[in-house]
């Protein structure tokens, strides 16, 4: 039914996610509904497609980032450390800011430096102070490497296909995290857990 989510407005795309049952979750229709996506899209914002964002990318469909945050929603608290690879446009890094609260951090890595300047600047007229406050921080790197220096996280989100799982990032998952990472044609949800 996610194709039947577009809207008009950013909060009739939203509801048309919970409405369908895309969305299940009221914490992530909550987050959802705090990040506009007209900041972050600027063609089509409202369509549950795939639009274009330059640099040859495109920001995931809406149904996508439901799914994503429905995965890691409990895991994505008050206080967490998160970490966005693949960050694009930054909407769903947003989001996931938004279901962390004030003490939590989240992190996006992307190594398209246009994409890095835009996010910033998308980031920024959502909301200025989530970067100034530092409980988002946006890096120009190599994702496959993460960014140890800020782990361990609680919740690991890959926005695109791998071949493999990297275990630099394997490394940086907190004990009783979770990532979620796309690889080649399945998508693969990884809990870490204390064995003693």
């Amino acid at each position: 039914m996610a194709w039947r989510s577009s809207g008009k407005t950013h909060a009739e795309l939203i509801n048309n996610l919970f409405n369908n049952g895309v969305i299940t979750n009221q914490r992530v229709r909550n987050a959802m509904l705090a990040v506009d996506r007209s900041f972050f899209s600027p063609k089509n914002p409202y369509d549950d497609s795939p639009q274009y964002i330059g640099s040859s990318v495109t920001i995931s469909a809406p149904h996508m980032h439901a799914y994503a945050l429905e995965v890691l929603s409990d895991k994505l608290v008050d206080g967490a450390r998160v970490l966005d690879i693949g960050s694009g446009s930054g909407y769903l890094t947003a989001c996931m800011a938004a279901m962390v609260g004030d003490s939590g951090k989240v992190i996006g890595v992307e190594h398209i430096e246009d994409l890095v300047k835009k996010s910033v600047e998308s980031i920024n007229k959502w909301n200025e102070n989530v970067l100034s406050s530092e409980k988002i921080k946006i890096i120009l790197g190599d994702g496959r490497e993460g960014s140890s220096e800020n782990g361990p996280y609680d919740a690991i989100h890959v926005g695109a296909a791998a071949s493999d799982i990297p275990q630099a990032l394997i490394e940086q998952l907190a004990v009783n995290g979770r990532m979620v990472l796309p690889v080649g044609k399945f998508i693969f949800t990884i809990s870490s857990k204390l064995i003693l």
